[in-house]
């Protein structure tokens, strides 16, 4: 019997030409590769002349099929965990399933492979010595203006996921968060035929891509440099001034005039401050 190992494996995340020598290998030889999409991975094992059995595992039954490959870890079979593309774990599922394999005293081996944090962030240009990957904005609410307050505050780059009906959406919010000239870059289609990267300011990002921009998205923001805007600090000034009697709609804009930041941004934090 052998000892059971986990292989989390990254996966091309488009261009089936990224698959390594060691990929091929460890799915050849594994008792059983989990999936988050079934279909897709069938394609690619199909691509590599691979006949494995095959497994979902994706959010809607991540406990579950866990507990079933940790089992089979167990048992001394060798499992590889694969989601749709790019590296396990980043925005998909995962994390959890390698968390019980070692709670269980399994081995865990990951097999690198490509994902588009790092590749959207090289064709921005923009420094990359610290990044901050967000993954998908927060849909609605606190939480997605509190996240679109950090990042128009953080001096490094951010990596976001973005999803192609909710492009518009998500720049049209960024844009109020960080102001017209702040450099984007746009990225869809990595690796494929079609892949573009169009980097500039936010501002013309809406005429450039149309609604619903096609293919799969990501956007790295570029960092807050020093002189621009705090956008935190203005909001923790507007607080201030409501909390001595004035409307959250006044300060909003004496505050958004003072220190050159979003109005719209500053009074739907005041507002849900509320």
């Amino acid at each position: 019997m052998g000892e059971g190992r986990l292989y989390v494996c990254g996966t091309p995340i488009g261009n089936l030409e990224d698959v390594s020598d060691r990929l091929r290998r460890v799915l050849a030889s594994v008792d059983a590769v989990y999936a988050e999409d079934t279909r897709r991975t069938g394609k690619l094992l199909a691509h590599l002349g691979v006949e494995v059995p095959l497994r979902s595992l994706f959010a809607g039954n991540e406990k579950e099929r866990t507990a079933e490959l940790v089992e089979r870890l167990m048992a001394g079979e060798d499992v590889a965990y694969v989601s749709d593309a790019g590296m396990p774990a980043i925005s998909d599922p995962g994390a959890w399933l390698v968390r019980e394999a070692r709670d269980a005293g399994r081995p865990v081996t990951v097999i690198p492979g490509p994902s588009a944090v790092t590749t959207a962030l090289l064709l921005s240009g923009f420094d990359a010595d610290r990044f901050v990957f967000e993954g998908f904005l927060p849909r609605r609410g606190r939480e997605r203006q509190e996240r679109l307050k950090s990042i128009a505050a953080d001096d490094r780059a951010t990596v976001l996921f973005v999803s192609p009906h909710r492009f518009a959406d998500d720049i049209a919010d960024l844009r109020s968060a960080i102001g017209d000239d702040r450099l984007i870059a746009v990225t869809r289609e990595l690796t494929k035929l079609h892949e573009e990267a169009w980097v500039g300011p936010i501002s013309g990002a809406p005429d450039r891509f149309p609604d619903p921009v096609k293919g799969e998205v990501t956007i790295v923001v570029s960092g807050r440099q020093k002189g621009e805007p705090d956008a935190a600090v203005a909001i923790e000034e507007a607080r201030r001034l409501v909390a001595g009697g004035m409307s959250p709609s006044d300060a909003a804009r004496q505050v958004a005039a003072d220190r050159g930041v979003s109005r719209r941004l500053v009074y739907q934090a005041l507002i849900d401050q509320d």
